[in-house]
């Protein structure tokens, strides 16, 4: 008697098993085991710990500087956002002009003009303000708007304002285009229909459209936060001590390029890779809540 096996469930069983190898995230598996390769290595090596040590406020000035100036450029990007979507043709170009000029040049360049340029100007006349005032007797020789600025009196704006100004500003120009993209995807018919029910543009915009629009800019908004964290490294330049100062300091002073910008590079790598695998997650989330 004659039995015959029927093969084709082997390639069909090894077909599942190759799809879900090639499926698994392999890149976090090998992040995660050049981490610990890392960690263990950290650990072990007295020069590392003095460099963590070190380094360990600079983490502090980084996620303070990335989280207050990305508020900053929220608030930024929603007003220029509701501006390129606005039928005001003047509210409009003005959202547009800030828009592109912002996107059109280098973040680096901001920073030193808004620290060395507008920040210094726009004090200049706050100072011309509050002297005339004063002379009018509304206000004291020695009040806040005539001292601003001044380091004695302990006004000045020290130059991790001026960088949280300044990234605020530029990334305040591409958080807009990410809303005004929001906004646009909601169906037109969706604004027809709340004005029909009696709400002006704003209220519509607000208990409708917004709500819409902003769930679905999460993701990009939280891609937009994680590249402010790694372009924060830029404050650097204006003598702030975040991570990338003080790595600096410490490699120029011991000599320790290789092992200082090892730590330097973990640092930022380890935040930016727990940020993303968190933007992943409320990515999916989303979708599966939609």
């Amino acid at each position: 008697m004659n039995q015959t096996t029927d093969t084709s469930e082997i390639p069909s069983t090894q077909g599942q098993i190759t799809d879900s190898l090639a499926q698994l995230p392999w890149w976090i598996l090998i992040l995660a085991l050049g981490a610990i390769v890392l960690v263990i290595i950290f650990i072990n090596d007295q020069t590392y710990h003095e460099i963590f040590a070190f380094l360990r406020d600079g983490i502090i000035v980084t996620i303070r500087v990335t989280i207050i100036a990305y508020a900053f450029a929220i608030t930024f990007g929603l007003i220029a956002g509701l501006g390129r979507v606005s039928t005001n043709p003047i509210i409009y170009n003005l959202a547009t002009l800030y828009v592109q000029i912002m996107r059109g040049l280098p973040i680096l360049v901001t920073l030193l003009y808004v620290s060395f340029v507008i920040i210094p100007l726009v004090i200049t006349q706050i100072n011309v303000f509050g002297n005339y005032l004063a002379s009018i007797n509304l206000l004291p020789a020695d009040n806040v708007l005539a001292l601003l600025g001044d380091r004695r009196a302990g006004l000045e704006v020290n130059f991790e304002i001026r960088a949280i100004i300044a990234l605020a500003i530029s990334y305040g120009a591409f958080s807009a285009e990410i809303f005004r993209a929001g906004i646009e995807s909601i169906g037109r018919g969706q604004m027809e229909a709340a004005r029909s029910l009696g709400m002006n543009y704003f209220e519509a915009m607000r208990h409708i459209i917004l709500p819409q629009a902003v769930r679905r800019v999460l993701p990009p908004l939280g891609n937009d936060f994680i590249a402010m964290l790694k372009e924060s490294s830029l404050v650097s330049a204006l003598g702030v001590q975040d991570i990338t100062q003080l790595g600096r300091l410490y490699s120029a002073s011991s000599f320790e390029y290789l092992k200082t910008y090892n730590m330097v590079a973990f640092m930022y790598l380890s935040m930016t890779i727990l940020l993303s695998l968190g933007v992943k997650v409320m990515e999916t989330r989303l979708k599966t809540d939609g």
